[in-house]
């Protein structure tokens, strides 16, 4: 499963528009994944260099877009020998393949306060189409420079032909 949990930063300080442009912020930004190790027990880790851009259209979400990027060998899974196994051939590759990538092609509302954020996901070189089911947009805030958002990912490992 992969969580990511995003705040953004607009991009210039503008008067309210009915489409804004927000940069992820890194510092208040993360993607998770959780993974089961030899069918025992979980594996928790993150990437700590997340960026990209949401293009936000206010008056309806089902209009916006987003682009993401993370940096592979910024695996974290609190274990050295384990992160440098995942950014070994074996599992990410790093060193071939730098960045992991997502780029909304469809967003739809399913109810709930919830959008189903669909689009290519990109990792070692493979794309696949996937959907986020994200909660939000969240009403505005009393602080103009930041839009909390959330999302959660199922995604086999096999589907983007990364090894066990």
């Amino acid at each position: 499963m992969v969580n990511m949990s995003t705040s953004a930063t607009p991009r210039t300080a503008a008067p309210q528009i009915a489409t804004s442009t927000w940069n992820l912020d890194p510092v208040h930004s993360v993607a998770e994944f959780k993974v089961k190790h030899m069918m025992i027990s979980n594996v928790k880790g993150q990437f700590a260099n997340v960026s990209g851009v949401l293009t936000l259209d206010e008056s309806d979400p089902t209009n916006s877009g987003i682009e993401a990027s993370i940096e592979a060998a910024s695996v974290n899974t609190r274990d050295a020998q384990r992160d440098t196994h995942l950014k070994s051939e074996d599992f990410f590759h790093a060193e071939r393949f730098p960045k992991l990538s997502f780029k909304s092609t469809r967003i739809t509302r399913t109810g709930g306060g919830e959008l189903a954020v669909a689009g290519d996901l990109t990792i070692r070189g493979v794309t696949r189409n996937v959907a986020f089911t994200v909660e939000g947009p969240t009403p505005p805030a009393k602080d103009p420079w930041a839009i909390p958002g959330w999302g959660s990912r199922r995604q086999q490992r096999s589907t983007v032909r990364i090894s066990a």
